[in-house]
Parts: C-alpha cells; structure tokens; sequence
C-alpha cells in the first residue's frame, strides 16, 4: 500500500537536528561596468557588451582578455562558460586583431557549436561573414572534414540498430549466436579504438578472446567490404593524418588560436587531435570543469584538466567561480558534497542566482512509493501555478531505475518526455521474451509473441518461424509453437523442450504475474541469458539481473498476467504519443532524463530520484565495502585505489544532478531497492558534515569488537568541521538521544556482492553526436544505456554502514533478548516515535540500562518530532544490543 502523501523535509534520514544546510557564499556584484576602466584599451570593446547586456564578472574578463600560451578555464556549473568562449572569441578579432578563420573552436554536439556561432554573431561590431569564418565545429565534424579533403569517401555506418543486426549475422555464422550481446562487442571494440589500438591488435589469450576477435574481424571486412566506416572511425584515422607532417602542418598554421569546450570529456583520440594542432603555437584555450568528469565510460580522462599545466608548463589558470543559475543552499549543497573528492582541482563557487528554495529531502519505503510521492509533489505544484511542465525535470541514474516514475506519469496523465528513451521497459529486448511467454499464455495464437519464445528453445528465430508458417498452412494447431515437436531439425530433446514449454505456457494465466516470472527464470530464462555469455562480459549479466530484479519488482502490483499484460501495452501506446512530445520543442511537459544526459541543462525545479547507496553510489563502486574473501571470489579484480575513482566519479555524478537545479530541488532515497534495504546516500550526509565510516576500517574493528552501524539506533555519526556548523564534535547520536532516528522496523543487515563489473569492455568513446547530415543517424541514447552498463552491478546481503556481524533476520526473532549461536543479542529499549502516521521517525530515550519497559523520563515530556516537528509519544523498540549498552 502506497502512503497517499509525500512528506519532504530539510535534512536528508539520518542528519542530525544540529547540522545545518550548507550554503555557498554570495559574489560580489561588480562587473566590466566597475571592473574596466575608461581609459583601458580594450574598454570599447566590454562598453559595446554592456550595451547588450552583457556584463562580465572578474574571472571572467581576465579569461577572455587571455591572449597567446596555453589557458586552462576551470567553469564551475552555471558559471557562464559559452559567454567567456564566444566574448573571448568576439575579443580576439576585435581587440587582438586576429583573422576569424584563425580560431578553431571545438565542442563535442552540434547543438553547441551552433548555440557557439549564434553567440559570436550576435556579438556588437561582428560581421556576420567574420562569425561565419569561425570554425566552431565538433570533433567528428572536424576529423570527418579533414577526412573528406583528403579524398576519403566511405558512407558513415553509425546507426545503432544497423550496427546490432550486422553483427548479429556474424555471430549467426559463426555459430555464436547466444554467446555476446551485439552492444557488448561494439563497446569492447569501440573502447580499444579510442585508445588508438587497430582490431588486429584485440587480445586472444582465452577462447572468448579469440571468438570476439574473430566476429569483430569480420564486423571491420563487412564495412570494408561495402566502403563504410563508423564514428570511432572517423577518429582513428583523422588521428592517422595528423601523423603526418604534410597534413599537420598547414592546419597549425591556419588555425593560430584553438579553443576546447567541455575539456574534461575529451578522450584520448580527442585530445591528441588538440595537442597535434596547437603544437606548434601553443595558443590552446581549455574549458572545462573536473567536477563535472562523468563520462569515463567514453573514454573521458579527468588527467587532462588535473595535468594539463604539466603538460603545458607556465599555462595561466582561470577559475570561473560565480554561479548564475543556483540558489546558494541548493550550490552549497553542491559544493560541500563534491569537495570530499580526493582527485580535483580546489575550487569553491559563488552563488549570484536568484534566490528560491532550500533543497528538500524524502525517504520513501520503495522506488513505487518514492514514484508516487514526486508526481503527486509536482501535479500539486503545477496546479498551485508555481511550476508549468516544462519546468520540471527528474533525473535518475539508469535507463532501468525511471521504470516506476514512468509509470506513475502514464498513471496520471502526466504530459512528459523521455529523454534518450529506448524502449519502455517491458518492450527491452532482456524483458520482452518473458512477456511474450505471458502473451502467449492468454492467447497461444500471438503471432508477434512467437519469434520471442523461440530464442529461448534455443531455435533459429528465421527457420522456427518459416517451419511454423509452413506446418500453419498445412493444419493450424490451438498452440502453433507445438509444430515444433515435429521438425526434424530438432534433436529429441529438444521436442521433447518444446512439449515442456507449452505446459508452462499453458500454467502461466493462473498464476499472479510475479509468480509466473520467477517460475519461468528458474525453469529456463535465467539458464538460456547466461548460457553462453563468456566471462569477459561480466558486467552484461549484471545488468541483466539487476534489470530482471527490477521486472520482478513491477509485477508484484498486478494480481493477474492479463492485467499486467493490459498494462504494459497501454505504456506502449502512451510511448508512441510521448515520442510526438518530444519532437515539439514548445510541449508543456515535465522533462525525464538520466543525470548523464542532463548534464549542461537547467531546470526551475528538479527532482533527483534514487539517491540511496546502490543506486547513487551504484552498487559497482561499493565493492570496496565487500569483506576480503568475497572480494577474492570475484571475477575481475579491482584495487582500492580503482573503486576510490569510481565512487568518486559517483560523488561527481550526484554534484551533476543537483547544479542542474535552479530555484527548486527534491531529493528522495528510497529505503529498499529491488527488496532490499538501502541507506540514503553517503554523499548526502558527507554534504551535511556526518563522517561515514570507512568500510575497510570498520571490518579491521570488527574483529576486535568495535562496531559502528547506521539506521537501527546505534549509529555514531561525527561533525566534520565544516564551516556551516554541523553536528557537534564526537557526541554519539544515541548516547545523547539526539535524533537517532530511522524510519520503522530495523534495516535487515549485510548484502554481499557477488559477481564485478568488467570496466574496460563498458568504455565507449564520446561518438554519438550530431554532425551534419551525415550525423543524424548518431543517437545519444547510447550514452545512456552504456552508463547503466558501466554502473550495473549487483551486490546482494549488504546494507552501507550496517553493523558488521549482525544478522538481522535472527535478531528479530530472537525476542527474549538471548544470545544464539553465531547471531547478535537484541534488547529492548525505551523510545520517543511520531506520533503521526505518515512520519515514521523514532530516538532512542537516555537509557539508564538495558530494559523492556519505557523509561521514567517519559514522564518529563516527549521532545519534538525531528523530521516533522510534530510531538512524539514512548514507546518501545528491539535494538541489536552493543558494547554501548550491554553485554
């Protein structure tokens, strides 16, 4: 049962009363108005951008009045960095007196590079033939030009699908078929390509190598043969001519001033495009921000903004630290979480924004009630006037974790747009198979259901099907899939399978749907997604079970198959109406987008969903909080220092979701995941001062009897010192009774992982970008599904921050408080709950020794509710008993 109201509140589950929201300082309020002097040589120029409303602030003047040598421009999020590249560009021809066909400035979508010539020409005093001869161009525009001076003719072969079926076909011949996923092989070959390797040079060591190597051999001949070449194509070999003297040197000459937007996603081809042109001047403009470096999973590299004046000694640094889009608590917010990072370059930004709300946090008991909640929140608000649709974005951190808000907004009629969408959930190629085996079972005559049971009985989709026509035309059967029994192209087992299936088939329509997935997983499903997936392509399994989890999770709404079938072909038709959205640009309609593609947006009010560890931090970079053994176990092999990046790329992922919010944020953490328990983000209690205990530590302490545990009142949390007065010093929250507060009913302790993710198969260079017309095919949704790739792992029996050795199942029914074996004891103690139904907040009363009745200081009078500010009431709670307060 969903709770009918959402309740938001301050401070994130588990932030003391004490600590108090983070808030960025104001900027000062000069600009070139105060900052250029009259008489200064350049005034005429930032007098005629003041006539147009153009004021720029100090950081920002000395960026664009940069002249030769090497720049790096660290542009905080909402800091103004396109105006700084297109003044700068306006400045260097005005000003400088540099030809405009002299600048190169490159950036990574056409949408940029359009938005960056729109700037220039609408600078005061720019010709528009000048803005013209400015190359703002992308990469793949660049490299694909250079490609097409030089005589290079191959057709671009850059639409996904094609991409899929190609290989496919290979696989078919060499007898692969059910051994790799199409994307998986495009992602290994993709990420060895941008590291400027040949396919030739693919590794063979095992059996697995050497079967990919063998179908992606043949994926390169199949263009070759056909004069095609793909994005990573285009790359590799513009990188090729630069090699050569004769070809660089007349583009160093021409272009005297490179500029480089969003430097930190440029990948290792990308950048040595841009150290070859600016070699020989050295006149290289980066702008970028390494706090923003979301994109490893292309091939990004935080290094070049971390080295860049390594490698270009004595380069000046400019910092644009004045934020134009944020509230100050909602950039402070922001700011306090990223600056935890080890790997960054220090910098602290300035709020300019107009003012709206303090951020609010939620926890919802599961991903369907946190659904709920937002929609509700959002519908209110835009029946209130305070928001329209368009207004509004939620931002999730996989494809496959909108689920449930997608389905809340097609429930309410909600008008959104799905960003980067790829199928809805139950169309995905991983998830139709199952429903078409549910289709079938309401009506076995499906014909579109039929080519997905096929795969799974391990049929040529093509032959099964022209047998199935054939045997049609012959005699029609209630069951067509039972032709099958009788092909002589099936071995006897094999019919033998088919007769089994049908009696499931046939099962299915009298169980509850949940029920009938789980019975197909472990009848075949989960033996045929794993069969012949070779250990290489790990992290795909992992985003198969997590995906199938997620399956699970949304059928245990439905009480029939038909139902649920019913309901998932609305969201289809609702599907097809949402694509028209979102080719209207002017639609009233909430935007939904993974915090990936929302990166360089902004938003009056954003909702970030799924701030919960394992979701933000992905269950991928926790791997560090797995005990040693289980660590010793797994596939792939990380070190400490590779999960230390990879959760720092997390911390970095949540400081993008929450700078894409200007007035309004809404943070919920959903407290269970896929039925399992989940702690609010760590990196939203780091942001509020509380010192999350390291894992690695803690399991050291363990042995020794020291425990520290979070969410079922015995938590330890610390102040970190932090300048905006934060919980105080080492007080212990539950010695002190100050707000050691959880939600109800104990967190079930410790998910074990059990299988890693495989990083460097996961790396896709940043391709999928428009260019031209020959780029209209490139689909950035790639982007989206390769981050919930990259990010998909699963780690089962492991809650963040639990108590190490408490077994919860044991300790809620060990009731009289006695010590079993091999278990903890719990006791119970006296506390303080709301008495409010819909806030489940509870602290735990000053004990004065363990006992099961309610305390005498109850007669004191209860403290106010610290989520709700309502009263609260005694009562009593089992709590695993501690060193702290008995033995």
């Amino acid at each position: 049962m969903l709770s009918p109201n959402s309740t938001f509140y301050p401070r994130p589950l588990g932030v003391t009363p004490a600590a108090s929201l983070p808030q960025s300082p104001s900027a000062p309020l000069e600009t070139s108005r105060q900052l250029v002097a009259s008489d200064e040589r350049d005034a005429p120029y930032f007098r005629s951008l003041e006539e147009v409303g153009i004021r720029l602030n100090g950081p920002q003047i000395s960026a664009v009045r940069h002249g030769k040598g090497p720049l790096l421009t660290l542009a905080g999020a909402g800091c103004g960095k396109t105006t700084v590249l297109a003044a700068r560009a306006g400045y260097l021809m005005e000003v400088s007196g540099a030809h405009a066909g002299s600048i190169l400035l490159v950036t990574f979508t056409n949408k940029a590079a359009t938005e960056m010539k729109d700037r220039i020409a609408s600078l005061p005093g720019i010709r528009p033939a000048a803005a013209r001869a400015v190359q703002a161009r992308t990469f793949h525009s660049f490299a694909l030009t250079l490609l097409r001076h030089y005589g290079v003719q191959e057709e671009i072969f850059g639409e996904s699908r094609a991409q899929h079926t190609v290989l496919k076909m290979l696989l078919r011949q060499n007898g692969m078929s059910e051994a790799f996923q199409p994307e998986s092989l495009l992602a290994m070959l993709s990420a060895w390509k941008m590291q400027g390797s040949e396919t030739s040079d693919l590794p063979e060591k095992s059996q697995e190598e050497r079967d990919a190597k063998r179908v992606l051999l043949g994926y390169e001949a199949w263009k070759r043969d056909r004069n095609k070449m793909d994005f990573d194509d285009i790359l590799l070999r513009a990188v090729a001519l630069l090699r050569d003297p004769a070809v660089l040197g007349p583009l160093q000459q021409r272009f005297q001033y490179i500029m480089v937007d969003e430097f930190q996603d440029t990948n290792s081809l990308q950048y040595e495009i841009v150290q070859k042109l600016a070699a020989a001047h050295r006149n290289l403009m980066v702008v970028g921000d390494d706090d923003q470096t979301i994109y490893t999973f292309n091939g990004a590299r935080q290094e070049s903004i971390l080295e860049f004046d390594k490698v270009y000694p004595g380069a000046r640094i400019v910092t644009l630290d004045i934020n134009y889009r944020s509230d100050a608590r909602i950039l402070g917010l922001g700011s306090e979480l990223v600056a935890r990072n080890k790997r960054r370059r220090d910098k602290r930004l300035r709020a300019a924004g107009h003012r709206g709300d303090a951020p609010r946090f939620a926890t919802p008991s599961n991903t369907e009630e946190e659904a709920a909640w937002v929609v509700n929140q959002l519908c209110q608000q835009v029946e209130e006037g305070l928001h329209t649709y368009r207004d509004i974005a939620i931002l999730h951190r996989t494809a496959s974790s909108s689920r449930a808000i997608f389905e809340q907004l097609v429930l309410k009629d909600v008008p959104f747009v799905q960003h980067g969408a790829s199928p809805v959930f139950y169309d995905q190629s991983l998830i139709r198979p199952l429903m078409d085996h549910m289709r079938l079972s309401l009506n076995p005559r499906a014909v579109d259901a039929l080519p997905s049971a096929l795969g799974p009985l391990y049929v040529s989709r093509d032959a099964g099907l022209e047998w199935i026509q054939r045997s049609e035309e012959q005699q029609a059967k209630k069951y067509p899939l039972i032709h099958l029994a009788k092909w002589d192209k099936l071995k006897p087992f094999q019919q033998e399978q088919v007769k089994e299936r049908i009696k499931l088939i046939k099962s299915l329509t009298k169980l509850k749907p949940v029920i009938a997935i789980q019975e197909m997983r472990r009848q075949f499903y989960d033996k045929y997604m794993e069969s012949g997936d070779p250990s290489i392509f790990t992290h795909y399994k992992e985003t198969m079970l997590e995906t199938l989890d997620e399956f699970e999770a949304a059928a245990k709404k439905f009480e029939t198959v038909e139902e649920f079938i019913q309901f998932a072909d609305e969201l289809s038709r609702r599907h097809r109406e949402m694509e028209s959205l979102r080719r209207s640009q002017d639609s009233d309609a909430v935007q939904l987008m993974t915090i990936h593609r929302a990166k360089g947006l902004e938003f009056p009010c954003v909702y970030w969903i799924g701030a919960s560890e394992g979701i933000v931090p992905h269950s991928t970079a926790l791997r560090q909080d797995i005990p040693e053994d289980q660590k010793a176990a797994l596939t792939v092999q990380q070190t400490d220092a590779e999960l230390d990046m990879a959760l720092e790329e997390e911390r970095r992922l949540a400081y993008v979701a929450i700078t894409r919010a200007k007035q309004y944020l809404y943070i919920t953490s959903p407290a269970s995941h896929h039925g399992k328990p989940a702690d609010v983000s760590r990196f939203l209690l780091e942001a509020f001062g509380m010192e999350v205990p390291d894992k690695r530590k803690n399991r050291e302490e363990s042995q020794t009897g020291n425990h520290a545990s979070y969410g079922s009142g015995s938590s330890n949390w610390k102040g970190n010192g932090n300048t905006n007065g934060k919980a105080n010093g080492n007080e212990s929250r539950t010695r002190n009774g100050n707000a050691a507060y959880a939600r109800s009913g104990s967190r079930p302790q410790g998910r074990d992982a059990v299988s890693p993710v495989q990083r460097g198969a996961d790396q896709r260079s940043a391709i999928r970008q428009s260019d031209r017309r020959d780029f209209e095919v490139l689909d950035e949704r790639d982007e989206d599904r390769l981050s919930e790739r990259r990010g998909s792992g699963v780690i089962r029996n492991h809650t963040a921050f639990s108590t190490t050795g408490v077994n919860q199942a044991a300790s809620s029914s060990n009731s009289s408080g006695s010590q079993s074996s091999g278990t903890e004891r719990t006791e119970t103690v006296a506390i303080w709950k709301c008495s409010s139904s819909t806030c489940k907040a509870w602290l735990r009363q000053k004990p004065d020794g363990p006992s099961a009745k309610v305390s005498k200081k109850a007669a004191s009078g209860p403290p106010a509710c610290p989520l709700c500010s309502g009263t609260m009431e005694a009562g009593t709670r089992k709590v695993p008993v501690t060193g702290r307060f008995g033995r």
